[in-house]
């Protein structure tokens, strides 16, 4: 099963990846499965057409996703970034991998938009355009999904480790291929990248059996703090940064946690809020059925897609961020 990309990629983007000989590949802060999957997948694809390739990452993998084929390949410092740039003598793009907005590239994202061309690939609907040039399709799955229509485009080869690292990315964004998000291509691509070598049942052990005692305490805490609104429809659950530090977990311990609330059967949209410690609040948003939380977040400058989203917010505390969110939720269950 060989099917064509669907003629959605800008030629000018091919045209470019094509033309560079130095490309650096970018993705947002606090990446997630198919941000380090499409990052890790897009960088041996363009080993395979003889480009030098420079990872950047803000911070060190999860260790969540430390199984990853390629993670030694990602680079967290930029004076070896600065390096490859002066290397390549200005044969150079980069390009941004599943980063909804420019801000999502971290504190240093100045000084990655100074390259030129900047190629930018993604999936969310609230996207907010920057860069030279972008592919923005919110009717795909996953930027996994983009990644391998865009290898058949340039005619790459996808390897064994670049397909593990695609079948994660869509994997973990397509809840498991739960979500309304997951289509017939979706299904097609996951198929040719198992018949590539991939092994779905080594991927879920991974994924999902892959818990420290410490992520399972600061899961009990974090389940004991869910509380239920507007007739059981909205469930709320909080993270505190003393959860954190008596359970012995990390921030990214959480990642999954909100999937608990929403499979309640009343339940039409979980938010999960976290207190991290620069005094920011990041709130994570899941819903199942019609409510739409994309709206939701992006009324508090966040977005992501219909039934998944998040935002954050700086200079207030976690309950005012929770009475305002639960107000903000209740009006759009009653759309």
């Amino acid at each position: 099963m060989n099917e064509s990309p669907e003629m959605t990629i800008p030629e000018r983007m091919i045209q470019v990846i094509q033309g560079a000989g130095n490309v650096v590949l970018v993705t947002h802060s606090h990446p997630d499965g198919d941000a380090l999957g499409s990052l890790f997948a897009f960088a041996g694809i363009l080993d395979s057409l003889g480009k030098k390739v420079f990872c950047f990452l803000e911070e060190p993998v999860s260790h969540l996703y430390d199984f990853l084929p390629s993670i030694s390949r990602a680079s967290t410092s930029l004076d070896v970034y600065r390096e490859f740039v002066a290397g390549a003598e200005g044969d150079i793009i980069a390009v941004a991998l599943d980063c909804g907005d420019e801000d999502r590239l971290g504190k240093t994202k100045q000084e990655f938009l100074e390259l030129e061309p900047f190629l930018v690939i993604d999936h969310h609907r609230s996207h907010r355009q920057f860069g030279t040039a972008s592919w923005v399709d919110p009717h795909r799955s996953s930027t996994g999904e983009m990644v391998y229509e865009l290898a058949l485009a340039l005619e790459a080869p996808i390897s064994y480790e670049c397909a593990y690292n695609l079948y994660v990315a869509i994997c973990t964004d397509t809840g498991s291929f739960r979500y309304e998000s997951t289509k017939p291509r979706t299904m097609h691509i996951a198929a040719e990248l198992l018949e590539r070598g991939v092994r779905p049942e080594e991927v879920g052990s991974h994924l999902y059996d892959n818990s420290s005692q410490e992520r399972l305490k600061l899961m009990e805490m974090v389940l004991s703090t869910i509380t239920l609104h507007d007739s059981d429809q909205i469930a709320l659950m909080y993270v505190s940064e003393k959860m954190l530090e008596e359970s012995g977990a990390t921030l990214q311990d959480v990642e999954g946690f909100i999937d608990l609330p929403r499979s309640l059967r009343s339940v039409k949209v979980a938010a999960l809020v976290k207190e991290a410690k620069d005094g920011q609040v990041s709130v994570s948003l899941r819903a199942k059925g019609e409510c739409d939380v994309a709206q939701v977040a992006k009324h508090f400058d966040g977005g992501g897609h219909r039934n998944a989203a998040g935002f954050r917010c700086q200079g207030k505390t976690p309950e005012q961020v929770s009475q305002e969110l639960l107000v903000a939720l209740g009006k759009a269950l009653t759309c």
